[in-house]
């Protein structure tokens, strides 16, 4: 299968094409990896004779892995920039990753709900998508839901739960922006983002 087929198994329709040519453009190896619970997507800059590596998590939704493939390549370019001589998310990538985006948006149609989310998120991009809450809820309306995960912000509190690897924690009080909660095996706490995908546990 060629690059282009691969890459429209997971990109939206629009976009294919742009991301072939910066794959090709900046000879980067760009591979599709089974789910990583910690990070949606990595960059490497080149080292050992190994040039630019880009991995994106193979379970994103379409625009999920699209938004997340332009944080990755903003930090190609920006390391093309300025090597290591400047901050990882800071002003430089930020301008990268608002001008990747912008490029793409001429392209792609987003959904409105994503389109206006993606706005207010280039006002002052983080550091990843994930910490933007507001997009992050928009981008798991499509999601695949037949697994069966729903969001820690929608257990009741005290309500038992299991995380992806099967580890069972008990939902406790909301911490700032992000929820307490009790792993029943240890006894110890951790703090859970609203919107971690989890499942109920029948207790």
């Amino acid at each position: 299968m060629d690059k282009l087929a691969i890459l429209d198994q997971y990109l939206p329709p629009g976009a294919v094409s742009t991301i072939a040519y910066w794959i090709e453009m900046h000879q980067c190896q760009f591979k599709i990896s089974r789910n990583r619970a910690t990070k949606l997507g990595d960059y490497k800059s080149p080292c050992n004779g190994i040039n630019h590596r880009i991995s994106i998590n193979s379970t994103l939704n379409p625009y999920a892995f699209l938004i997340t493939t332009i944080h990755e390549f903003a930090h190609l370019i920006t390391w093309n920039e300025h090597k290591n001589n400047t901050k990882p998310h800071g002003l430089v990538w930020k301008r990268n990753f608002k001008k990747l985006m912008y490029i793409i948006m001429e392209n792609v149609v987003f959904p409105d709900d994503i389109q206006n989310a993606l706005y207010h998120h280039l006002e002052n991009p983080s550091a990843s998508s994930c910490t933007d809450l507001n997009l992050m809820r928009v981008l798991q309306r499509y999601d695949d839901n037949s697994d069966g995960f729903i969001k820690v912000e929608e257990l009741a509190l005290n309500s038992v739960f299991t995380t992806p690897n099967g580890r069972i924690f008990r939902k406790k009080n909301l911490i700032r922006k992000r929820y307490c909660c009790v792993e029943i095996a240890t006894g110890r706490q951790y703090l859970f983002s609203p919107i971690a995908k989890i499942k109920q546990a029948i207790v």
